[in-house]
């Protein structure tokens, strides 16, 4: 990343004072795509509204109805602005308003698009030194504090919108995928709560080589689907052997639900992230239908409380709404 800097002039701030920031939850790993894939839901997400202050702190307000911390040591979106600000050697104060959030622990990025929107809304203001791509590393300063490793595959969706493959980490090198036009996803949030760095502790540390010929396998037929639009490729190739043999466990009916799609061809189902969030990609109208008929069955015949998201592939990530 190049080296940025920033001179503020006094009367700088009097021409704009705040911005309110939209970020689009996410579900990342995307079956096979162990913390190397990940895309962006049109709805839900984030909202929070970013102001600079004269106190040179940052301050967390939360009128979200959601619990999050308003310490700004123990919040990670203001680990996120404070990386950010560091970088640019500005002490400049925000006061960060959050007005919706997605649920922490709920598997479609939560952590991920509190951090983009802080560093998004904070480089507005500051006028633009970073090009969204260079504002990820700031932003995963704060997800590894959320997960405990860092990993972009909900970060960077967040911020740029569609799919994304991040090809390495040393350097950081990610690469937008075109979504296919008529993909559709829906994710069922049991409400429980699965923290992200205890549902990576219980994986192993080492596979198969079996199972990485495999992975490999998925991975590049996953990628392959989704820029030629073959989505019963995609469908197929959303089989991982890395995570979800461990995970399904921790999320009740996921087996279930899993079962009663597998006959369908024209639909691809497997974990959000850590869990406890399930989605399932297809473009057929009718099967999506199908699809929250059978969430809703079994969660419902579970007794457990759950939310049903329908979404098409967001193409923008985070975004200026006021």
């Amino acid at each position: 990343m190049k080296t940025n800097t920033v001179c503020l002039s006094e009367n700088y701030f009097a021409l704009e004072k705040s911005v309110k920031i939209y970020v689009p939850a996410t579900v990342s790993n995307v079956g096979p795509g162990f913390d190397i894939m990940g895309f962006a839901m049109e709805d839900p997400g984030d909202v929070l509204i970013l102001k600079t202050n004269t106190s040179g702190t940052i301050r967390i307000f939360n009128n979200s109805g959601t619990k999050i911390p308003t310490d700004p040591g123990k919040n990670i979106a203001s680990i996120a602005l404070k990386a950010l600000l560091n970088k640019l050697n500005t002490s400049q104060g925000f006061d960060m308003y959050f007005e919706n959030k997605i649920k922490p622990g709920s598997g479609i990025g939560s952590s991920a698009a509190s951090c983009v929107a802080a560093v998004y809304g904070a480089n507005a203001l500051l006028g633009n030194p970073f090009t969204p791509l260079e504002l990820i590393p700031f932003a995963l300063e704060g997800e590894k504090m959320a997960s405990g490793s860092l990993h972009a595959d909900n970060v960077a969706p967040a911020m740029l919108g569609g799919f994304v493959f991040i090809r390495s980490y040393k350097p950081l090198d990610i690469i937008p995928l075109p979504a296919p036009g008529d993909l559709r996803c829906v994710v069922v949030h049991p409400c429980i709560e699965i923290k992200t760095s205890e549902s990576r502790s219980i994986l192993p540390v080492n596979i198969s080589l079996k199972s990485a010929v495999s992975q490999c396998g998925n991975v590049a037929g996953l990628i392959s689907g989704i820029i030629s639009s073959d989505y019963y490729l995609i469908y197929r190739s959303l089989k991982d052997e890395f995570a979800e043999p461990y995970r399904a466990g921790l999320i009740p009916g996921y087996l279930k639900l899993k079962e009663l799609l597998q006959e369908d061809i024209s639909c691809g189902c497997n974990i959000s992230g850590s869990g406890p969030s399930v989605f399932v990609l297809t473009h057929n109208q009718t099967t999506l239908d199908n699809v929250v008929m059978k969430m809703k069955s079994v969660y419902s015949e579970l007794g457990i409380e759950h939310n049903i998201y329908c979404s098409g592939i967001s193409e923008s990530g985070a975004k200026i709404i006021g």
